[in-house]
């Protein structure tokens, strides 16, 4: 992530600009200038390894306690600590290395003075607060992410195919509902597994077990296993819309293998409707936001053309890029 290899470059400036600082001042020390190159060779192990980590700290101490110019060098060690170790072992060693650049800015000061306190603990502070915040936030996106994704199949999965069974049953047919009850059932415990929904088969063979009519245009090529799920999943949620809402005669489905995409097209006769005035109500009106966030997720794109009387043909893109 950027911010990390922020925090590693910036590791290397402040120790060079300490040696730097160090020579200007008192000379070519070898001692010195070799811990400095110790400190520096440790530096990647210890962004690796925790053991790495205490073997920097412990080049870094001994480094200020023969040079406190290189004091300064805390902040990218303290953000390592804080991403590397659990906050019960970290905030004590973080308070160790804040402890330490006070005891070197005493040092070098002429005139002791409370700023020379205040200061280092105050960037400690606030480098705590921005780093347990920021992952904080990342932990709610992380959530957040879990809840759509788990919405997305719960709605692909079991509320699907629900429907389908409610309206069988309401067209008297027992014999095609408790089929689609154990498909159902089935379904429901692969996602549970975290299993593929394809089951071993190609996509296209996927789809031809959800509609009569699937062409397929184009040379097919490998797709990952992302794409075939979310593909298999749009399929799904679009021929469910049909079978509940089109009133249809002819459901068509076309897999396009394009040189940089992948394309899904699902055309129906159905009654239409008016794209502009679907909003989700009462629990309803989740399936385009479902398959929109999906194709999203891939960097693909999503159109929906209908009209009332005229049928719908929904079509969505996945970049695959160049073979």
């Amino acid at each position: 992530m950027w911010l990390h290899r922020a925090m590693h470059a910036g590791f290397y400036v402040l120790l060079a600009a300490s040696a730097a600082r160090y020579v200007a001042y008192h000379g070519v020390d070898l001692l010195v200038l070799g811990v400095a190159v110790l400190l520096g060779v440790a530096y990647p192990a210890g962004v690796r390894w925790t053991r790495g980590l205490a073997v920097v700290l412990a080049t870094w101490l001994a480094l200020v306690w023969l040079a406190p110019s290189f004091g300064w060098c805390a902040i990218p060690l303290f953000f390592q600590c804080l991403r590397q170790l659990r906050p019960r072992l970290a905030v004590p060693i973080a308070g160790v290395l804040t402890a330490a650049v006070v005891l070197a800015q005493v040092r070098l000061a002429d005139v002791v003075d409370p700023s020379l306190v205040l200061g280092p603990v105050g960037v400690a502070v606030i480098t705590a607060a921005v780093f347990f915040d920021r992952r904080r936030l990342i932990h709610e996106a992380g959530v957040l992410q879990e809840r759509q994704r788990l919405a997305r199949e719960i709605h692909d999965t079991l509320a699907q195919g629900l429907s389908s069974i409610n309206l069988l049953l309401e067209l008297g047919d027992t014999r095609r509902a408790a089929e689609v009850a154990r498909e159902n059932l089935a379904e429901a415990r692969r996602f549970v597994r975290d299993l593929s929904p394809l089951q071993g088969r190609s996509l296209e063979d996927a789809l031809r077990g959800l509609c009569d009519r699937v062409e397929v245009h184009g040379e097919a090529y490998p797709l990952t296993v992302q794409t075939e799920v979310a593909l298999l999943r749009v399929a799904q949620g679009a021929l469910a819309n049909v079978r509940e809402h089109a009133d249809a005669s002819t459901v068509v489905v076309t897999l396009s293998y394009l040189d940089d995409a992948v394309a899904l097209d699902v055309r129906d006769d159905g009654r239409g409707f008016d794209p502009a005035a679907i909003s989700p109500r009462e629990g309803r009106g989740y399936g385009l936001t479902s398959i929109r966030g999906r194709i999203a997720e891939l960097g693909g794109t999503l159109s929906v053309e209908s009209a009332p009387g005229e049928g719908t043909a929904l079509a969505v893109t996945v970049p695959t890029g160049s073979r």
